[in-house]
């Protein structure tokens, strides 16, 4: 494969000690590239995916703003090392300009389904099933199972699993922000009439917020503004403080308690460290295999789906990333393949490994990536220089905690569309692929189980093609873990 000369003077230069040896390394001059090119990338691609560090703590809090489960402070330090291991394994083993962290999807399934569930799962179960979905990735790229297991999930559920999972992130969005509202059973949009009985200026506020914050991002995209959805974040955060001194004027008892939380939360920085050192690190192996009263046998078929199901995610979701930003950068083979592919996987899998014993959901490459590709970037140490920012990260945790959940809302919607993309790969005019397509997104999205839509997806794809005389479509892969799931159903909630 060809790479077009630096046309930076710095790359042509003749390279002495330390930088020798590290242009040698990550070979910055052979790739065409130069130091200040992969700076610049790296920077890049860190403003590009901060948000994920205010982002996914916020997913853990309940629909009041508490955290039942952990804490903000432990899951933004779990999450921040979980980024950094992640992507010095990207920089140093697979040598690639691709930054990771705790992905939204696995995350949207942790808090969602396995927190929020009926089962009774801790916050220790669920790292549990991330390791083991780790674990699994892991082998699955050291045998070369991985290709044959990704070749064998039928097209029309493979293409359809990001676009639930978008649709489920979301929801999540609209729910944390109050656009729409779960009330006993029932659900609906918020109230912004300033005339209602039930019209509520904070609510409201919150609302608008996420809804404005959604669209700014989806301009400074269109305008290509590096970072667009943390700016639009930041943004967000302006005017939804600038709303709360607006609301003083009739309300200065709510006003003075906001002002107050943000007084309080403006604390030092280590005692993020210490409520990780509390309530993540090492959770997985002091608690996780306490599951209480599950019985084993449901417990076994569980195990099984969830980590199967965590695995199948990071896949699918690295897969398409890989293929995605790889191609922004002339970083494919001949055969139209990421280059070191299984390195990039074998960075994926041991960085969730990694991220489950800190307390960090699903390690996954982040699409933002492209963004370090596009400014540039051809080598690790791209990667390199956005771990190191996320380490000047786990500082600056008080200041994470001023962002309210309406600006994250805005990240998770915008996220959202991002993974719409995919459904026209769907062959819609075709039932048989039509119908484990929808079953797929829908169940996702009015199930709110990410692994249920894999399930039934799988389940109907198989009944539909039986019933259609297209059983021989149907792999071995797609058999056992339909069946899978089929028994969970069957045996579980």
């Amino acid at each position: 494969m060809k790479h077009n000369q630096p046309k930076d003077t710095e790359a042509t230069k003749e390279r002495k000690g330390f930088l020798k040896l590290l242009d040698g390394f990550f070979g910055i001059t052979a790739s065409g590239s130069s130091f200040r090119t992969e700076i610049i990338a790296g920077l890049t691609t860190f403003m590009a995916m901060v948000y994920a560090l205010l982002v996914v703590p916020g997913m853990y809090s309940g629909s009041d703003g508490t955290f039942p489960y952990i804490s903000f402070d432990a899951v933004y330090i779990a999450t921040a090392l979980g980024a950094i291991v992640g992507t010095m394994l990207m920089a140093f083993l697979a040598k690639m300009p691709l930054a990771q962290a705790s992905g939204l999807g696995a995350t949207a399934y942790v808090t969602g389904t396995l927190l929020g569930g009926s089962m009774g799962l801790s916050y220790a179960n669920a790292m549990l099933f991330v390791l083991l979905g780790g674990a699994i990735f892991v082998l699955l790229t050291a045998t070369g199972l991985r290709k044959k297991i990704l070749e064998g999930i039928p097209k029309e559920v493979k293409v359809t699993v990001p676009v639930g999972i978008g649709m489920f992130i979301a929801f999540i969005g609209f729910q944390n922000a109050g656009v729409v509202n779960l009330h006993e059973g029932s659900i609906g949009f918020a109230s912004f009439n300033v005339l209602g009985e039930v019209f509520s200026y904070k609510a409201a506020m919150g609302a608008l917020v996420a809804l404005l914050g959604a669209i700014a991002i989806a301009a400074l995209s269109k305008w290509k503004v590096r970072g667009s959805i943390l700016w639009g974040m930041l943004g967000s955060t302006a005017l939804y403080y600038a709303l709360i001194g607006l609301g003083c004027a009739w309300n200065a008892e709510g006003c003075r308690a906001v002002f107050t939380d943000i007084a309080g939360s403006m604390e030092d920085p280590f005692k993020a460290f210490a409520a990780w050192g509390r309530e993540s690190v090492g959770q997985v192996f002091a608690k996780g295999f306490n599951f209480g009263g599950i019985g084993a046998g449901q417990l076994v078929v569980v195990i099984i789906t969830t980590s199967l199901s965590l695995c199948m995610l990071n896949m699918f979701d690295t897969l398409g990333t890989l293929y995605g930003a790889c191609s922004k950068g002339g970083l494919l083979d001949e055969e139209g393949n990421p280059v070191r592919a299984n390195q990039c996987m074998l960075a994926d899998a041991l960085g969730t490994c990694a991220g489950a014993v800190f307390g960090a959901t699903t390690v996954t490459t982040y699409v933002e990536s492209s963004s370090g590709v596009a400014a540039g970037g051809r080598t690790g140490f791209t990667a390199l220089v956005t771990g190191l920012c996320f380490i000047v990260a786990m500082f600056l945790s008080p200041i994470a905690k001023l962002i309210p959940a309406a600006a994250t809302s805005a990240a998770l919607i915008w996220v959202g569309v991002l993974m719409m993309s995919s459904v026209k790969d769907v062959a819609w005019d075709d039932p048989v692929s039509a119908l484990p397509a929808f079953f797929t997104i829908a169940v996702m999205a009015f199930g709110y189980s990410i692994s249920f839509g894999i399930g039934v997806g799988l389940i109907s794809c198989v009944l539909v093609k039986v019933c259609t005389g297209k059983i021989r479509e149907l792999t071995p892969v797609t058999w056992i873990i339909a069946l899978l799931f089929l028994v969970m159903f069957i045996f579980t909630n």
